[in-house]
């Protein structure tokens, strides 16, 4: 039986060391394997999640039709960007360009169009001017949703002519200090912020 502890040990390093340790923030763990948020990695893993999941089918190379990356934004405060917003939206646009498609940036400016019952923001020109102007094929919005040192994150890939939603990206990240510093936060050493009940499973490994 010995043997099975060391294998064990072996599979759960390699489970973690694949996934990211990022993941083991906000559990017991974390102080001794937790990790940053890799903005890189996770920009790769939206763009790549959003290109393979469109429907209808995104057409690589073609730079008269485009993709437009916008700036992530605050979802309690849709005229609010940050260097994480903005540094994701980097990474989202940068995988699109590496599997082939043609990318415009849209940066976040003061005249916005927001649409509050949704939750999202779209761009600085509307629907039908975007349709002539940029001959987008598809628009990348998303927003995050701040609770504690987590982030509720969505992302989605939206048709610039009717406004339907191509693909979908959404995501649990408990965020590390330096991710929160581009947020403009910062932990509170005198309230550690508790980790949510664990299931059974969790206790077990952990």
């Amino acid at each position: 039986m010995k043997p099975l502890v060391p294998l064990f040990l072996i599979s759960f390093f390699l489970l973690f060391s694949f996934t990211g340790c990022s993941r083991l923030n906000c559990t017991r763990l974390e102080r001794l394997l937790g990790g940053d948020v890799n903005l890189i990695s996770l920009g790769r893993n939206i763009g790549d999640e959003l290109i393979t999941g469109s429907y209808p089918p995104l057409i690589p190379r073609q730079p008269e039709q485009p993709v437009l990356v916008t700036t992530l934004v605050n979802n309690d405060n849709l005229q609010d960007s940050s260097s994480f917003g903005r540094s994701l939206q980097n990474a989202v646009a940068a995988e699109f360009v590496r599997q082939g498609y043609s990318v415009n940036e849209v940066k976040l400016r003061s005249d916005v169009s927001i649409n509050a019952g949704e939750g999202e923001f779209m761009l600085t020109r509307d629907l039908d001017e975007l349709k002539g102007k940029q001959r987008a094929q598809a628009v990348v919005v998303g927003t995050y949703t701040m609770a504690n040192r987590v982030m509720y994150l969505s992302v989605r890939l939206v048709d610039p002519i009717n406004g339907s939603i191509r693909s979908v990206y959404e995501q649990r990240i408990c965020l590390d200090e330096n991710s929160l510093r581009m947020l403009g936060l910062q932990l509170d050493e005198k309230d550690d912020v508790q980790p949510p009940q664990e299931p059974l499973l969790d206790k077990f490994l952990y």
